[in-house]
């Protein structure tokens, strides 16, 4: 079952890769505490649907980062895998956020985003406070692309702590505080 909003996002170290490097990094997810963190779970490495969404997330990434917020992606891919795509796949470039690699399934299985079937990560987004506590969960089939911008507005709503309606974009008028 997929975490739901307002649990506690679970802890983990994990290896990421990070662009250049030659061997993995160990993350602790707790010392992201203090920061937003929008933690994206994609199939797989060396595929069609994922390099599109892989792409906008770095687009966007300075604008995540104006928002004092951290992006990780995820799969269940090795760092090796990660590490020849990463670096051979035009379109992701421009990706310098940590990569997970999530090859025990522990941390897919703790968000409830594991396909038990193949054992990759359904297409979930996460959007976590700067406690800890998920705010926004968002699980797409493996066919179908997320809107990273949409994302990226999510966050920004959510972090005015008021009522935003429909549409709501920043320097547009909220419905005021709950």
């Amino acid at each position: 079952m997929c975490l739901k909003v307002r649990s506690v996002a679970p802890d983990f170290i994990a290896d990421v890769y990070e662009r250049g490097a030659d061997r993995p990094k160990k993350i602790r997810f707790s010392d992201y505490r203090g920061r937003w963190v929008v933690l994206f779970f994609y199939p797989r490495d060396f595929t069609f649907v994922c390099p599109t969404e892989i792409e906008r997330f770095a687009d966007l990434e300075p604008e995540f980062k104006k928002e004092n917020a951290v992006v990780l992606g995820a799969s269940t891919d090795s760092f090796f895998a990660h590490k020849a795509w990463y670096e051979t796949d035009e379109r992701i470039e421009k990706v310098s956020f940590p990569i997970i690699a999530d090859t025990t399934l522990v941390i897919s299985r703790a968000y409830g985003v594991l396909n038990e079937e193949d054992g990759s990560a359904f297409r979930a987004t996460f959007i976590i406070d700067p406690e800890g506590v998920v705010r926004h969960v968002s699980v797409n089939d493996m066919n179908v692309g997320r809107s990273v911008d949409e994302t990226l507005r999510t966050l920004q709503a959510l972090k005015t702590g008021e009522l935003c309606p429909v549409e709501w974009r920043p320097g547009k008028k909220t419905l005021g505080r709950v």
